[in-house]
């Protein structure tokens, strides 16, 4: 190639990379630029240390779920850029704990395998232990089994080895280290107390989030070190797998934005090409998965593309598509609902173990959701303590959410609405007061010791003909996550309702939107809304 030749391809190349990509789905952000290329983060969502595999022509992924309910969304694609969320690995968890917001605690990342016909997925709880789910079919259902009640386990991933032999490969909570046991051969059952395989507190602190490969007689471990938000990706390699381990890091932040850029898994094509999915820290966001390309050199896998010649992997921002043989048309994970099914969209999650008498989808009134206002004593709404908020992820850096509510209270304090939920939260409700039903705008935080909720602004609210308070909610939400909220009678003209507010993280997961009904009395009421859609736009 002439130096002219070798000068235009990097001016295309560098052109490719600084023109922005305008086309979008609906509500979420597109990945897919349907030139052949795609731009990361390939999802925008808080799919948080996402782990995937490949079985035939089609892809797996799995991501943490903490304390939110159905948990581990299971999502499939055909060409690793183009995802939808097929099912849940479990609908609640078997302990009493998570029948309440048990934030920070749950499933915390899951590792996918496919092994003699069979889905596996293993995670830890950092105090309810290790637990398997086994399938047929990824979509599910799924069986779900604890194997082993122990404390500040994290982070399994299976092997099964060429001669039979099972192995489960671990971390600590905020220990530095990893451990094996050997399993019994269906992955069900743990035949020892485990040892130790690394520690390299110089080199390789805060390891965790292994993930295991054999390839031309040696075992490799990818494992993330160096902490969430200022890490890098590692490689452990051995003959034995036992050890001892050697270790490369071989992705970090470099001179790109993206920070952080480890733990996630890694699969090969059929056309031989390597491709990695890690996760980028992104605050309000949460951990948002990014797709790296993968090749080999002198027994060591590379990631991303050395854009600094400082011998480990940066980033990219674009890259060409993985060669899978052919184009698959652009999907992206679910988000609006018109609640015209009698199963909840796979997007919806709660914040707590779901009980049936929290809702009721296209039955109690056809084509709506009835979100009862469910008993929480909660003082006038710290939504801290509240399980029944049907939420899902922020799935772009900027989006518009919008829904219909229709409001029936039965006594004081019945409250129903829009919320925007992280670790300080608003919403925008209608409740019932002593003078009648109001429309308010509110915004809170937790406090150990007291309500932190705050009414920013409320107006009267108004009877529709069918007399009940019908009413359209919306939020905007721009990017950086400074939101505000605006109420319609007619769905054309909104009203803005008390101040903007500022998005934030919840406990190791990020921001999420969604719909609430309760009553923070001592008495319980018979109260509900109906909503007739939720749309992001």
């Amino acid at each position: 190639m002439d130096k002219t030749t070798m000068q235009i391809r990097r001016y295309l190349w560098l052109w490719l990379l600084a023109v922005p990509f305008q086309g979008a789905l609906a509500g979420t952000w597109q990945s897919d630029l349907e030139n052949g290329y795609y731009q990361n983060p390939v999802l925008y969502a808080d799919y948080s240390d996402p782990d995937m595999i490949r079985v035939g022509d089609d892809f797996y992924m799995v991501s943490s779920s903490f304390n939110v309910m159905p948990g581990i969304p299971v999502l499939h694609s055909k060409d690793l850029v183009n995802w939808t969320i097929i099912g849940h690995v479990y609908n609640n968890l078997p302990l009493e704990k998570f029948d309440k917001p048990s934030h920070g605690n749950g499933s915390w990342a899951p590792t996918i395998r496919y092994h003699n016909g069979q889905f596996y997925v293993y995670f830890c709880t950092p105090h309810s232990g290790l637990f398997v789910a086994t399938a047929k079919d990824p979509a599910g259902p799924w069986q779900l089994e604890q194997m082993a009640s122990v404390e500040l386990w994290e982070d399994p991933t299976p092997f099964w080895d060429d001669d039979g032999k099972a192995y489960l490969i671990r971390g600590k909570v905020r220990a530095d280290i990893l451990y094996i046991h050997q399993m019994s051969a269906d992955g069900k059952r743990l035949l020892d107390d485990g040892q130790v395989i690394f520690k390299d507190l110089d080199t390789q602190p805060v390891i965790e989030g292994p993930k295991v490969l054999k390839k031309d007689g040696f075992y490799y471990i990818f494992a993330p070190a160096g902490g969430v938000k200022i890490g890098w990706q590692a490689v452990l390699r051995s003959k034995n797998i036992y050890g001892p381990y050697e270790s490369k890091t071989i992705l970090h932040k470099g001179n790109t934005e993206i920070n952080g850029p480890h733990q996630g898994g890694v699969v090969q094509l059929k056309s031989g090409e390597w491709w990695f999915m890690h996760f980028q820290d992104r605050g309000l966001f949460g951990r948002i998965p990014h797709l790296q390309p993968m090749t080999w050199h002198d027994g060591w896998p590379q990631m991303g593309k050395d854009q600094n010649n400082d011998g480990i992997g940066e980033p990219v921002a674009r890259w060409k598509k993985p060669d899978v043989g052919k184009t698959y048309p652009v999907t992206v994970p679910q988000t609006s609902d018109e609640f015209n099914q009698d199963k909840l969209g796979l997007q919806w999650q709660w914040h707590a173990n779901p009980q049936p008498n929290w809702y009721s989808l296209n039955q109690a009134n056809p084509g709506h959701i009835r979100l009862y206002a469910e008993q929480n004593l909660t003082q006038f709404g710290n939504l801290r303590f509240v399980g029944n908020q049907l939420l899902q992820k922020f799935s772009s850096p900027s989006f518009s959410a919008t829904t219909k509510i229709s409001f029936v209270p039965k006594q004081l304090n019945d409250k129903s609405g829009l919320v925007v939920n992280g670790q300080k939260w608003g919403y925008i409700a209608l409740y019932q007061t002593n003078d009648g039903v109001r429309l308010g705008a509110f915004k809170g935080h937790y406090e150990q010791y007291d309500d932190a909720t705050v009414e920013m602004a409320s107006i009267p609210a108004k009877l529709s003909a069918n007399g009940q308070y019908d009413y359209y909610l919306k939020v905007n939400v721009k990017e950086g996550g400074e939101y505000q909220f605006y109420y319609s009678r007619d769905g054309e003209d909104f009203t803005p309702l008390g101040e903007p507010l500022q998005a934030t993280a919840g406990v190791w997961i990020g921001a999420k939107v969604g719909l609430f009904a309760l009553s923070p009395s001592i008495n319980k009421s018979g109260g509900y809304a109906d909503f007739d859609w939720f749309r992001m736009d």
